[in-house]
């Protein structure tokens, strides 16, 4: 059974970071691209950062976030990774990875990409 699972989330404070993780099973991550997206309330789904099956030579950033956070892919233990540095209370959300279909490259913030959701992890920003 395809799952993904996110951890990490939790409160800091405004300039604070955190490191999400999404780890996945029933699924090779190596032949996958995955994403993470961001969902606060009363305000859409907004894409924030993708990396590309393989070796992750692909990464994409939303404006909102490029050049705070990182994303990574660890193939040997089937987790992804969003590193948050600087965090703003604007970054106060649901976040969630998802996976692309098979050989996923150019991935985007867009979710039509991805068909395999996980449930998501609260983070929130706050004094």
């Amino acid at each position: 059974q395809v799952q993904l699972v996110e951890s990490g989330g939790g409160l800091v404070q405004p300039g604070g970071s955190l490191r999400l993780s999404c780890e996945v099973s029933g699924f090779t991550l190596y032949y996958y691209a995955i994403g993470w997206f961001r969902q606060a309330p009363g305000k859409e789904r907004e894409g924030v950062s993708c990396i590309s099956s393989a070796d992750g030579s692909f990464t994409y950033y939303s404006d909102s976030v490029k050049g705070r956070f990182t994303i990574s892919r660890d193939n040997d233990v089937n987790t992804v990774y969003l590193q948050m540095n600087n965090l703003k209370p604007e970054d106060t959300a649901v976040y969630s990875c998802a996976s692309t279909g098979f050989g996923g490259y150019d991935c985007d913030g867009n979710s039509s990409e991805y068909n395999h959701w996980g449930q998501g992890t609260q983070v929130t920003v706050a004094s």
